[in-house]
C-alpha cells in the first residue's frame, strides 16, 4: 500500500480538526460540550493568570465560541472533570483517574510538585488536617489563618496551603470545585468512594500507553518525538509502539511536504482523501491561548507552524519582544500573528496594546474581516463594549482606525 502525500497546509488542517480549530463552531454551544471537548484535547491545561480571560476558559472559548464561562466551573463541580499534574496542572475527564493514579502513588517522582521532606516535617499536622476535612467537610487554603510575616515582610506561603498541595499531589485530596479560580479540596475516599487501588490500579506502563494514544489521538497527525510532551512522559520507547498501533489500524504513516514522515491517527481517516487533494478547507479565525495544545509545545508549533512562540510574562519586561501575555492568532489554519492585550474589566473595554503579523503573511480582506470577527467575538464574550487599538500594522490600522464599539454579550 503507499504511503499517501500530504501538503504542509493538509497537515495543518488534520491537526486542527482533531484539536476542534478546524471550522468555526456551526451551533450554539451546549453544556455538554465542555466536558466533550477536553475530551477530544485529552486533557486542559491550567493557568491563572486573567490579564484576559484566564487560558482554560480561553481554549474553550476558540473551539466552542461564545459560551459562559461558569459552565467549565459546573462541569468540575457535578463531578464530570478533575484536576491533577497532566501536560502541567491540567483539567482531565474524571474517568482518566486511572491513568494517573500511579503517579499519585510515588508522589516522590513528581519532583517540584511534592516535597517529601516538607510532609514528613509536617505528619502530625497534616494528619490533623485530614481529619479536619474527615469531620468538616471540603476545604480551601484560605479557610486557613496565615501565622507570620517572613524576614523580608511578605507574608510566607501558608503551611496549609503547602499541606494541600503536597496531599493532592499524592492523591490524598482531591479538586471538588473552584471558588473564585480557589481550589475547594475534599478527601479522594470521599470523591471516589467506589474506588479500590487493589482492584482498579492500571499499571503504569499500561497507563502510559494509554496516555500515549490519547496524544496521538489528539494532535490528530504528529511526529513519534512529539507524543511523550503531552503528558508529560519520560523514556517511552515509542518505535516498538508504533508499530503495534500500525497493525491494530490504529496509526498509518503518511509524508508530508517538509515535513517527511508523520503518522496520522485513524479518527482522522475520514478526512484523508479532501487532505490527499488538498482540498480540506479551514474556515476558523480565532485567538488563542499561550497554553492551548496547538502550540504549548514550542517546538511543535515552529515544525508545523513555522510559529516561533515563547511566552514572556516570566520574563523582565525590558527584555519582551511582543508583551506580558501574548496570544496567539489563527486564521483559516495559519497562525498569522500575535497580540498583547488587556481587558479592563470595569470600564467594559479590551485593549489591544500590540499586534504583530508574521513575515510573509500578505494584508488580504479574507484576513483583515477575518481578524476583526475574532476579535469583535472575543471582545464581547469578555463583556467588553469596546475595543481599543494600540500598536497594529498600519494595513490594519487603516481600515480599523482606533477601535470599535461592540455590542454586549447576549445572555
Amino acid at each position: 500500500m503507499s504511503v499517501p502525500q500530504l501538503t504542509l497546509r493538509a497537515a495543518r488542517n488534520l491537526h486542527l480538526s482533531a484539536q476542534g480549530l478546524l471550522l468555526k463552531p456551526r451551533r450554539r454551544p451546549k453544556p455538554a460540550d465542555v466536558t466533550a471537548t477536553i475530551s477530544r484535547m485529552s486533557l486542559l491545561q491550567i493557568d491563572t493568570i486573567n490579564i484576559v480571560a484566564r487560558s482554560p476558559y480561553l481554549v474553550l472559548f476558540s473551539r466552542l465560541g461564545n459560551f459562559p464561562q461558569h459552565w467549565l466551573d459546573d462541569a468540575l463541580l457535578r463531578g464530570e472533570l478533575m484536576e491533577y499534574w497532566a501536560h502541567e496542572a491540567c483539567f482531565l475527564p474524571r474517568e482518566d483517574f486511572s491513568l494517573i493514579r500511579h503517579r499519585m502513588l510515588n508522589p516522590e517522582k513528581m519532583g517540584w510538585k511534592y516535597r517529601s521532606e516538607w510532609m514528613v516535617e509536617h505528619a502530625e499536622e497534616i494528619e490533623k488536617l485530614l481529619a479536619y476535612i474527615e469531620s468538616n467537610g471540603p476545604v480551601r487554603s484560605v479557610d486557613f489563618e496565615h501565622p507570620r510575616k517572613g524576614a523580608s515582610g511578605w507574608w510566607e506561603w501558608k503551611p496549609h496551603k503547602k499541606h494541600l498541595e503536597g496531599l493532592f499531589t499524592a492523591g490524598k485530596v482531591m479538586v471538588i470545585e473552584r471558588r473564585n479560580f480557589q481550589r475547594v479540596y475534599d478527601l479522594t475516599s470521599r470523591v471516589m468512594p467506589h474506588w479500590n487501588d487493589d482492584l482498579h490500579l492500571i499499571h503504569k506502563l499500561d497507563a502510559e500507553q494509554q496516555m500515549l494514544e490519547n496524544s496521538a489521538r489528539s494532535l490528530g497527525i504528529f511526529r513519534p518525538e512529539w507524543l511523550a510532551d503531552y503528558y508529560r512522559l519520560r523514556n517511552i520507547p515509542l518505535k516498538p509502539l508504533l508499530a503495534q498501533w500500525q497493525e491494530k489500524g490504529i496509526v498509518m504513516p503518511v509524508n508530508v511536504d517538509d515535513m517527511g514522515e508523520m503518522w496520522l491517527h485513524r479518527d482522522q481517516l475520514p478526512l484523508l482523501e479532501k487532505a490527499e487533494q488538498n482540498v480540506l478547507r479551514a474556515t476558523h479565525s480565532a485567538v488563542l491561548s499561550p497554553f492551548d495544545p496547538v502550540v504549548w509545545d514550542r517546538k511543535r508549533a515552529e515544525a508545523l507552524f513555522n510559529f516561533s512562540y515563547r511566552l514572556e510574562c516570566y520574563t523582565p519586561a525590558e527584555k519582551r519582544k511582543y508583551g506580558y501575555f501574548v496570544l496567539p492568532l489563527l486564521h483559516q489554519g495559519v497562525l498569522v500573528g500575535r497580540m498583547d492585550a488587556k481587558m479592563h474589566r470595569k470600564t467594559q473595554e479590551l485593549e489591544v496594546i500590540s499586534l504583530y503579523l508574521e513575515e510573509g503573511i500578505k494584508p488580504t480582506q479574507s484576513l483583515n474581516n477575518g481578524l476583526h470577527t475574532a476579535l469583535t467575538d472575543f471582545a464581547r464574550w469578555q463583556g467588553a463594549t469596546l475595543i481599543r487599538l494600540g500598536n497594529i500594522p498600519a494595513m490594519l490600522a487603516s481600515s480599523w482606525g482606533k477601535g470599535w464599539e461592540i455590542s454586549p454579550v447576549n445572555e
